[in-house]
């Protein structure tokens, strides 16, 4: 008689491979499930195109800080894909403990825009502010590579409670993203929030609401990317789509290493950067844990680990093809959320996407063809339905007991705080800052020590059932 293996380590409800010893396997999960060609890499290409913004902001607003030719920044901008397409492999194929193996796709971090734009400003010779950025990124990515496994056994510390708070405030702190996207290209121009970008966006976002409402399958699956197309095809009469990127765009180049110069080593850039790290990291385990939830593959120790050395490797190559730090795109977690495609393999594709548009200019251009106001649109459904993955596992996490109410109450108030006022922590020093005004970080730290502070710390004191956050415990209604 043949006897049957399976993983013991996912829920009773997840779909998993088994592995008879006498017979042929059954379906795979999710998430290890090869698609056939034509849907891997239309949904691949789906999630290029819902990071790519994400991508390309970073070293546009660090190149022009530093005043870099059209050429050089393209140049930059190319890089920056490229690593980012490597950075992505290590993290849904892997090799030995390196990847987390699951449906995510890794880009430049956007944590590290503010510190590397101070690098510029602090660094007299210009030339010399990339070599700086790059020497602080590698020795930050090596550190984390180190730190890793120690970082991974906070997963103890991450119950419904926590990652719900945690994966909400994610979906939250994106939405201003896809506002500001609907809005316009340039907050400084007279037409920046004009009502025919508002239009637009909001066409984008009913005709993916439509497709996903009266198609089924396949197309219902592509719609955020059936949404694009046709959001960018809308724009064109308006005047609003660019093709000018692709008729200047090369149609090979490769990021040759160390183009802008050979890696320094400056302790202040590296303290800096080491502390962007740290939240990169922080947020990882937050996107790691919320993807493990929305794939039915929760995340334990061992895979947050290896998720984190696959980002902090990344991180750590990035430089030798002259890009930056890497980290999990939380917008791609949306995408996975809405389209219910779990598969790493697609991840992976979309991967492969982003190398080769890093070594073709020209078709990285083609992504740059959809106008803003169109990714706005169809940002509001994919980050939104980031926030209600958190909400359904907070359904989960025990509400009607008042120290977890408390938790997240105090939790989503504390990482809103960014978003509602970006100017509170202004008289903090610039390196905390780098955290203060993260809210997903901030708010994850602050539901990680409540749940300390009142679900471990004293645990004879039981929490007690509650309707209203707002109404007394039993202790305290008896002793009234």
């Amino acid at each position: 008689m043949s006897q049957t293996i399976c993983p013991t380590s996912l829920k009773p409800t997840s779909t998993v491979t088994c592995y008879p010893t006498g017979g042929a396997a059954v379906a795979a999960h999710p998430v290890d499930e090869k698609l056939p060609a034509l849907k891997m890499a239309t949904s691949g290409l789906q999630h290029v195109a819902a990071m790519y913004a994400g991508v390309v902001a970073p070293p546009l607003i660090v190149g022009a800080a530093i005043g870099l030719s059209a050429a050089d920044l393209t140049f930059l901008t190319g890089a920056c894909l490229f690593t980012a397409g490597l950075a992505t492999f290590l993290q849904t194929l892997g090799f030995w403990k390196i990847g987390a193996r699951l449906p995510f796709v890794n880009g430049v971090t956007f944590a590290g825009v503010a510190p590397m734009t101070a690098i510029v400003v602090a660094t007299e010779d210009k030339s010399d502010a990339l070599p700086i950025i790059f020497g602080a990124v590698i020795v930050a990515g090596l550190l984390g590579f180190l730190a890793a496994p120690f970082f991974s056994k906070a997963i103890r510390f991450f119950p419904p409670v926590v990652t719900g708070s945690v994966i909400t405030l994610i979906g939250v702190s994106l939405l201003p993203v896809a506002f500001g996207w609907a809005q316009g290209p340039d907050p400084r121009a007279d037409d920046y929030g004009s009502t025919t970008y508002l239009t637009l966006a909001g066409i984008t976002l009913l005709i993916v609401l439509l497709l996903r409402r009266f198609t089924r399958g396949f197309v219902k699956q592509i719609a955020v990317l059936l949404g694009l197309i046709a959001g960018t095809l809308v724009a064109i009469p308006f005047g609003v789509t660019d093709f000018g990127p692709v008729a200047d765009a090369d149609v090979v180049g490769f990021p040759t290493p160390f183009h802008f110069g050979a890696p320094q080593f400056q302790l202040a850039a590296i303290l800096s950067l080491c502390v962007v790290m740290v939240v990169s990291m922080t947020e990882s385990t937050a996107d790691m844990l919320a993807l493990g939830e929305i794939v039915e593959r929760p995340a334990d120790e061992r895979t947050i680990a290896a998720g984190l050395r696959a980002d902090t490797l990344g991180s750590a190559i990035s430089p030798l093809f002259n890009g930056f730090m890497c980290s999990a795109f939380a917008q791609n977690i949306g995408l996975v959320a809405m389209t219910r495609i779990r598969s790493r393999y697609v991840v992976a594709t979309g991967g492969g996407f982003l190398v080769l548009m890093g070594l073709c200019p020209m078709a990285a251009s083609l992504i740059a063809v959809v106008p803003r106001p169109v990714l706005g649109g169809a940002g509001v459904v994919l980050f939104g339905s980031v926030a209600a993955s958190g909400i359904q596992t907070l359904v989960r996490a025990g509400l009607d007991k008042d120290n977890n109410v408390l938790i997240v109450a105090v939790s989503l108030a504390v990482g809103i705080v960014p978003i509602t006022a970006p100017e509170f922590y202004h008289a903090f020093p610039e390196t905390a800052k780098i955290v203060l005004d993260s809210g997903i970080s901030t708010g994850c730290v602050t539901a990680v020590v409540l749940n300390l502070l009142f679900n471990h710390l004293g645990r004879g004191r039981e929490a007690q059932d509650v309707t209203h956050p707002m109404e007394a415990g039993e202790e305290i209604a008896a002793a009234h």
